[in-house]
């Protein structure tokens, strides 16, 4: 049971990509259970390991007390058997979404990933990107199949930058599974961190259209400040 491995520090959490998003999460989840950071960019990690905060969000202090290897080694992950997903999902010049660091992020789980193994995924995405696109990146680099070897879930990141009152622990998570039993063991996890607990949505589809209606009402709620801005500055 990985939920079971993890609690009794048998086996770690792996955070794949280390920024505003990953970082905060991989410290949380460090003062409760064993966690590898990975981050493919060496400068960076070399700053964590220092106690440094590349993305400027989090101080030196919110390091400690946490059981935590920062790495950029792809080795480093083999006895990680929980992977969240947190990197950056950019758009192109023509505004469409840049899928090539989550794909690549995929491909370096794929690598690693064993029998039994949970992936979870953060980023920003479309409803049907987990599915159409990451799990057969898993797959083909694995090995493996799909429910029958390894779990896959999807939990949207809420973390509102800068913002030092609703940090991750203080916001409710909306969760995902591919089947009753990820859901069950995802919620379980990251329950071991946040405080306001889990929202279990019933598919992984649902939970990527909450993080797109939760973006898309904060863009025009801004949008909507600015006109109103330049309309009453007139």
């Amino acid at each position: 049971m990985v939920l079971e491995k993890i609690l009794n520090k048998e086996s770690k959490i792996g955070i794949i990509g280390l920024g505003y998003v990953g970082l905060p999460i991989a410290l949380e989840f460090a003062r409760k259970v064993k966690v590898v950071g990975f981050d493919i960019n060496a400068e960076r990690v070399e700053m964590m390991k220092n106690n440094v905060d590349p993305s400027e969000e989090l101080e030196s202090k919110d390091f400690e007390g946490c059981d935590i290897t920062f790495t950029h080694k792809l080795e480093d992950l083999s006895d990680v058997n929980f992977f969240i997903v947190a990197v950056p999902t950019p758009i192109d010049e023509y505004n469409q979404p840049n899928l090539r660091p989550l794909l690549g992020a995929s491909t370096t789980v794929g690598k690693v990933l064993k029998k039994g193994d949970y992936v979870v995924f953060e980023s920003t995405v479309y409803p049907g990107c987990t599915e159409d696109d990451c799990i057969p990146v898993l797959e083909e680099h694995s090995g493996l199949k799909f429910i029958e070897d390894f779990k896959v879930g999807y939990s949207p990141e809420r973390i509102n930058p800068g913002d030092k009152e609703h940090t991750i622990t203080k916001i409710l998570k909306v969760v995902s599974g591919c089947d009753d039993e990820s859901l069950d063991v995802i919620s379980k996890i990251y329950e071991l961190i946040i405080e306001p607990g889990v929202h279990r949505a019933s598919s992984i589809k649902v939970a990527e259209a909450a993080k797109i209606i939760e973006n898309t009402q904060r863009d025009l709620n801004i949008a909507l400040m600015n006109e109103l801005s330049i309309i009453f500055n007139r």
